[in-house]
């Protein structure tokens, strides 16, 4: 009776087949509606967007008002639609689909292939207009009339349609430099070559500035002297105050010139 009991009462826990139905998402979980932007509604207590005094919706519409939600993402206050709806362009078949199939088969038409002209051969033209001992312009046209002569396909002469093979290893382009030895990179060997050819460059230039030099040598002669010679001038002398020049004395204490001069000597 227990082992009985018990087998009844796990056949009654365990989900029956309608129970397990019910438990599936329903359409609205799997196509949520359309996202819309925030709404005072549904605001809380304690949420980074809660206003004090006067709000309107439109406050929570503008994404430089609105503050992000901790643990949220960053609402830019658009109207998101729902996961019924798909992005992107929207391929409409224009076949019947599988019955069109089935029914017939879509025959393809054979493409024709144009006969391409060959281009007339006017060196063979022309020698046999001179062969034939034609000479004016007219005759060699009437002879290109009686006697069209075309190219071949396969002249050698010429480039033809498909290129020719080329080596498997072949390489297109310029091959690369070789790679930089890093022990002449550490040596600064590059920048003592580029030192030294600064300093031939340098040497070169001053020799051919003293060859120009030595070509164009000019002798010193007395016409050469005077007008090298520059007149020294005097140089204008410095500015004193005023209050520091000399002044005459304005009391005249000697009965004479020459007691005064015996005095200062």
């Amino acid at each position: 009776m227990l082992v009985s009991r018990q087998s009844a009462m796990e056949a009654s826990r365990s989900p029956k087949p309608f129970q397990r139905l019910k438990k599936r998402h329903s359409a609205t979980v799997i196509c949520p509606p359309p996202l819309l932007p925030l709404r005072m509604a549904e605001l809380r207590p304690g949420m980074e967007n809660e206003r004090a005094g006067v709000v309107r919706d439109t406050m929570l519409q503008n994404h430089l008002i609105l503050k992000p939600e901790l643990g949220k993402t960053r609402s830019r206050c658009s109207r998101l639609p729902g996961s019924d709806f798909v992005y992107g362009l929207t391929l409409r078949g224009t076949d019947g689909g599988v019955p069109e199939a089935i029914g017939h088969w879509n025959s393809v038409k054979p493409i024709s292939k144009a006969t391409k002209e060959l281009p007339r051969d006017f060196v063979a033209m022309n020698r046999g207009a001179v062969v034939a001992g034609l000479v004016t312009t007219k005759e060699h046209y009437r002879y290109r009339q009686t006697h069209d002569i075309r190219r071949p396909e396969d002249d050698k002469r010429h480039f033809k349609r498909d290129p020719p093979r080329l080596p498997d290893a072949m390489t297109y382009g310029m091959p690369p430099r070789p790679s930089t030895p890093i022990i002449d990179v550490f040596q600064h060997k590059y920048k003592e070559l580029w030192m030294e050819g600064q300093r031939a460059a340098a040497e070169a230039r001053h020799k051919g500035k003293q060859k120009i030099r030595q070509r164009g040598k000019v002798y010193e002669t007395y016409s050469t002297v005077l007008k090298k010679y520059k007149q020294p001038m005097q140089p204008d002398p410095l500015w004193h105050l005023p209050h520091f020049e000399k002044v005459g004395r304005h009391l005249d204490t000697f009965p004479s010139c020459s007691s005064w001069r015996t005095s200062s000597s």
